[in-house]
């Protein structure tokens, strides 16, 4: 058996979009926290032009990635949430910081309603605070808290997965999703176990063919939160393999008792 593929170093990371997950079914348990577009919603135009949105989270990309790998995967997630409101008020009303409700793995998907809704102020690594509880008020001080409460509280050895957004060709827009994608990687290289799922770079243009085939007026289709589902798991793969050895102790997370 010729082992080259999975350490290929010329290989990109959505070159081959696998259906079984690969090795994302290394983790047993997954928490998904983010918005609209990671809790499955649906956006509907009715004929006097009101909207009905549907947060459907059997059809979240979340939901496809457990029924394909066999893994429990937690939607933490609603339409609309930004990174303030999950520290402030949602997370604590939901129950989401019970150990109960620990992963192997996190991927966070946040950052289109704080960025481009609420304009939230992105600031910078330096907005890390030791006190999480009491963070700035950018979107790095409560992104950043989620990952650190986490870390100190509920799974000390969880794998972070970090989501940027895709960029759909328009300069300003670009722009802020560039910023977004820098900010990512450089809180990822503030903590241990955090890696960034670059979809700005590797993944579709949020235009032309991709809105045309995989969109519902703002949201995606049933068939975008799988072909979703697939580029989240094709990406997870692809980390694992080219840091193989980053994941050895997998098994272990949540079971560190057994370790002494």
């Amino acid at each position: 058996m010729d082992l080259s593929y999975f350490f290929n170093e010329k290989e990109k990371p959505l070159d081959t979009l696998l259906h079984d997950g690969g090795f994302c079914g290394i983790f047993r348990s997954i928490v998904c926290i983010g918005d609209s577009l990671s809790s499955g919603e649906f956006e509907y135009v009715k004929e006097d032009g009101s909207k009905v949105y549907a947060d459907m989270f059997e059809h979240s990309w979340g939901q496809h990635i457990a029924r394909t790998i066999g893994s429990k995967v937690y939607n933490f997630s609603r339409g609309g949430m930004t990174a303030e409101e999950y520290v402030k008020t949602f997370a604590e009303a939901k129950g989401f910081w019970d150990k109960e409700k620990a992963g192997d793995a996190y991927i966070i998907a946040l950052g289109v309603n704080d960025l481009l809704s609420q304009k939230k102020p992105i600031g910078t690594v330096e907005n890390i605070q030791k006190d999480y509880n009491n963070p700035e008020d950018t979107f790095v001080g409560y992104y950043s808290s989620i990952i650190q409460r986490i870390q100190k509280e509920i799974q000390p050895n969880a794998k972070f997965f970090l989501m940027t957004m895709l960029k759909n060709g328009d300069e300003e827009y670009d722009k802020i999703i560039e910023a977004h994608t820098q900010t990512l990687y450089d809180v990822a290289s503030a903590f241990n176990n955090c890696y960034v799922i670059d979809f700005s770079k590797y993944g579709p243009l949020d235009s032309g063919i991709f809105r045309e085939k995989f969109y519902l007026n703002g949201h995606l289709t049933p068939a975008g939160y799988i072909l979703t589902a697939k580029m989240v798991m094709t990406y997870i793969d692809y980390i694992i393999r080219h840091n193989i050895k980053d994941f050895d102790m997998v098994g272990f997370i949540g079971n560190e008792e057994l370790l002494q």
